[in-house]
């Protein structure tokens, strides 16, 4: 049974609730090697989320961008951007920079990569990433239609499996309800997940923004978010469950969280008012970290 929860608050945002309170907002950087370009355009995203990252669109800007965070107390960094046609975010400059990173400046490195082949799995591993984040899509529609993408689930199936291949850690997400606020391809893309050791699944849940075409979107519903976290709990009963930071806000959050912990996953990051409290009057040990749930993984108890 489960018997602590982690709460996680990394500096993509300021946060602070009556439980939880961020002190230190630069312990985790978000940096995009694309700036605010994605050739994808999803209409899930239309590039919004790319505006709250930090810009660094060449190596030596990376580079210096990183060491700067050291001197502010930054412990890690998520190096992320926009994907090309082909659904990559565009590494291959960056590779080089990445260990750099990870071996002289000692900050945790982790990758948002989009699809990767044999050739950037490889570079990767010589990095020595932290972990890869890679969404992972279970409906060709979805890849298509939101994506924009010439792709396949196939596609994302090969991605795991070089990234296996090189033993590069793999923190794999799952977005519930990308696909126009409908589950389509969420439990094709779990049993795929499934089938590879992972450091940790996270999951997050479809967020309508504002300016896209997802903006008048309704998630799923909450008794669709928490029989999906049953079923990965099922499915995963020995790998880290984590809620990621992606969810639309109010009762809903509120809601969705306490299903987290009814279900028995190991984490939520910028866990919503309450959500400490619900957890503690279920006996479980509380944890709080102000990093991304990457750096500090919890070990499920049996």
């Amino acid at each position: 049974m489960q018997n602590k929860i982690v709460f996680y608050a990394p500096g993509l945002k300021r946060y602070e609730t009556s439980e939880f309170k961020q002190l230190t907002p630069e312990n985790f950087l978000p940096i995009s090697v694309t700036g605010t370009y994605c050739a994808l355009d999803c209409d899930h995203c239309k590039r919004q989320l790319l505006r709250f990252m930090r810009p660094a669109t060449t190596p030596g800007k990376l580079l210096e961008t990183c060491r700067e965070a050291v001197k502010r107390g930054t412990r890690g960094v998520l190096i992320s951007g926009g994907c090309d046609l082909r659904g990559s975010v565009p590494l291959e400059d960056f590779f080089p920079a990445l260990s750099y990173i990870k071996n002289r400046l000692g900050l945790k490195v982790f990758v948002h990569t989009g699809l990767v082949g044999d050739v950037q799995a490889r570079e990767l591993k010589k990095a020595s990433v932290d972990a890869v984040l890679i969404d992972i899509i279970g409906s060709d529609e979805t890849i298509k239609g939101v994506y924009h993408l010439e792709a396949g689930v196939a596609h994302y199936q090969s991605a795991l499996k070089f990234l296996t291949q090189y033993q590069v850690p793999i923190m794999p997400h799952i977005v519930l309800g990308l696909h126009y606020g409908e589950l389509r391809g969420e439990e094709t893309a779990l049993d795929l997940v499934s089938q590879y050791r992972l450091k940790a699944l996270v999951i997050v849940i479809l967020t309508p923004l504002l300016g896209t075409p997802m903006e008048a979107v309704r998630p799923p519903s909450c008794k669709e978010v928490g029989d999906f976290f049953k079923k990965a709990r099922g499915r995963l009963p020995t790998t880290p469950i984590i809620l990621g930071c992606a969810r639309p806000m109010g009762e809903y959050k509120q809601e969705v969280d306490r299903l987290a912990i009814d279900a028995g996953l190991d984490g939520i990051a910028f866990p919503s008012e309450g959500a400490v409290s619900y957890a503690r009057e279920r006996g479980l040990e509380v944890v709080f970290m102000e990093s991304c749930c990457g750096l500090e993984l919890p070990s499920p108890c049996l």
